[in-house]
Formats: structure tokens, C-alpha cells, sequence
């Protein structure tokens, strides 16, 4: 048994990750910026699981929480063996238009913040010669739809590369991609997701039971479900061109999304 750090514990992915590494006899610390709902799940794991649930309330967009987090993870007490860099958010706005502090955001949290995290877990892992670190990443992260595809992305190559670099070692690097998964995600983005297929949605339990198999077994890049991986595979192949074509449907959605009246109007 060990301890697990994740970000974006209070709802979503998040969440499930929680439970699941609870429920695997793993001691917890929970980050996220809801300090009342992360007491609660606290209270809940360890009435259920018999673990250790610490919490770490946090804004993972603001920089001194950001170090705060980062100065747990290098902490010899409790060591953190597994780094779960789960904390998103959707952008329901095109970038030419949008809010750019929105997008400054959405950069801090999905780009900078799993470096910065990554970096500080990664140098204390190496030290005791064992560790994982697991970054939520995206099927998005292959076609062209707006900045969450390119800080996904991001979060694909960088966590390859950071693979590579621990080779070795004794610590793991895994990108989890997975696609259209049932969580609070899209409501908390406002995120409307009629248009979407029924077929291409996953449910979280599933998603985080094969990432953590996946960190398990030293996978780096994990893709959930065989749909899953056979549209990966036809991405990668497919060209760009093609890509290109698959993000201008999803814009298409989205104009809808945004120009349809507020359920309230």
C-alpha cells in the first residue's frame, strides 16, 4: 500500500481515480479547489476503505497553490508514489472570439500545472528509485478542435518524452487517452453533448480501472476500449487534411451549441 496524489479529486475522472485507488488499499491526497467537497470524500474514503485521505485544497491555475502541491510531492513524509495529473476543464468558446484570460487559464491548468507537478514528483521519485506518474490526456489531443486538442496534445508528447527520460529508473510515465467519458466534465463546460454519439461513450469506471492497469504494467500511452483504439490508429494514419476536416464538424457543433437560446430563456 501506498500513497496517491490526485488532482481534480472532487468530481469527474477525478473522482473515480479516487475511489478506485482507495478501494486498492492506497492511501490518498486529494486536490482540488473545494475544500468542503474534498473533506467529504475524505471522510467517505476512509469510512469505506480504512485508508489515510489527506486533503489539499488547491486553485491548480494559481502558481503558489500550484508549489504548494509540488512541495507535498517532494515530501519524504507520506511519499507520494503515484502522481495522478487528472484536473481539466472544457472551453465552451472558439479561441478568435473567446475570453483569452479563459484560455490563459485552460493553459495554466492543462499544460504548465502538469509540468510543474510532473517535475516535482518525478525528481523525488527518482530518488527513492519507484513511482508512477499518470497524465489524463485525451483522444482530442490527435484531431484539430480548438486549444483543449492542442493542450492535450501536449500532454501526449510531453509525457512520452518524460517516459523515455525515466527509463531505467525505477518510475513510470503513462498518458491515459480516452474519449467521450460520462462525468460532470461537459455540464461543468457547458459542454452540449446531444450531437454526440451514444456509441462513442465511455463510462468512468472503465477509463480509470484500465489506466491504472495500464501504470500497473508500465504502458505509457493508454487508450481505453477497442472503438478507442481503432479511431486512434486511423487518426495517426489518416491525413491531416482529414484531421482537419473532423475539427471543422466539431466547430460546427459548437456554433450550434452557442448560438442555441439558454435552456432558461
Amino acid at each position: 500500500m501506498g500513497t496517491a496524489l490526485v488532482t481534480g479529486a472532487s468530481a469527474g475522472l477525478g473522482l473515480e481515480f479516487a475511489w478506485q485507488l482507495a478501494t486498492a488499499r492506497h492511501d490518498v491526497v486529494l486536490v482540488a479547489r473545494d475544500e468542503g467537497r474534498l473533506a467529504r470524500l475524505a471522510g467517505q474514503l476512509e469510512a469505506a476503505a480504512g485508508i489515510h485521505a489527506e486533503v489539499l485544497a488547491a486553485d491548480l491555475t494559481d502558481r503558489a497553490d500550484v508549489e504548494r502541491v509540488a512541495e507535498r510531492l517532494r515530501s519524504d513524509e507520506r511519499p507520494v508514489g503515484l502522481l495522478v495529473n487528472n484536473a481539466g476543464l472544457g472551453l465552451n468558446q472558439h479561441f478568435v472570439s473567446g475570453d483569452l484570460a479563459a484560455e490563459d487559464r485552460a493553459l495554466e491548468l492543462m499544460v504548465r500545472t502538469v509540468m510543474a507537478l510532473s517535475h516535482a514528483a518525478a525528481g523525488a521519485m527518482v530518488r527513492r528509485e519507484r513511482g508512477a506518474i499518470l497524465n489524463v490526456g485525451s483522444v482530442a489531443g490527435l484531431i484539430a478542435s480548438g486549444t483543449y486538442s492542442a493542450h492535450k496534445a501536449w500532454v501526449r508528447v510531453f509525457t512520452e518524452a518524460l517516459a523515455v527520460e525515466l527509463k531505467g529508473t525505477g518510475v513510470t510515465a503513462t498518458v491515459v487517452a480516452p474519449g467521450f467519458t460520462r462525468t460532470e466534465f461537459h455540464e461543468r463546460g457547458r459542454i452540449d453533448t446531444a450531437h454526440y454519439p451514444a456509441v462513442g461513450w465511455l463510462d468512468a469506471e472503465d477509463v480509470v480501472a484500465a489506466a491504472l492497469a495500464d501504470v500497473r504494467r508500465g504502458v505509457v500511452l493508454s487508450t481505453p476500449s477497442l472503438r478507442y483504439k481503432a479511431a486512434s490508429a486511423l487518426l495517426r494514419l489518416a491525413p491531416r487534411s482529414a484531421v482537419r476536416t473532423f475539427g471543422g464538424y466539431r466547430r460546427a457543433l459548437l456554433d450550434e451549441a452557442l448560438e442555441a437560446p439558454a435552456p432558461d430563456a
